[in-house]
C-alpha cells in the first residue's frame, strides 16, 4: 500500500538530460500527468508519473512538451 504523503523523487529532464527533483502526490492516483519546467534549461517537460505496485516506487518519465 502507497503512504499518503508527497515525496521528492527525480527525473532527466527530456531536453538538456539534466536531473530535476519534483515531487509525487500519491492523492493523484496511481497514475497522472503534468507540466513542469527544468530547473536548469527552463524548458517544459511533461511528467508521466507511474506507481509501480511490484517496486512499490514512482516511475517518472519525461517527455517534451509541445
Amino acid at each position: 500500500m502507497r503512504e499518503s504523503e508527497i515525496k521528492d523523487a527525480e527525473y532527466s529532464c527530456s531536453y538538456c538530460g539534466e536531473i530535476n527533483t519534483t515531487f509525487v502526490d500519491p492523492s493523484q492516483g496511481n497514475s497522472y500527468s503534468y507540466i513542469e519546467d527544468c530547473q536548469v534549461c527552463c524548458r517544459p517537460n511533461l511528467l508521466n508519473i507511474h506507481y509501480d505496485e511490484w517496486t512499490k516506487s514512482y516511475q517518472i518519465r519525461a517527455e517534451q512538451s509541445q
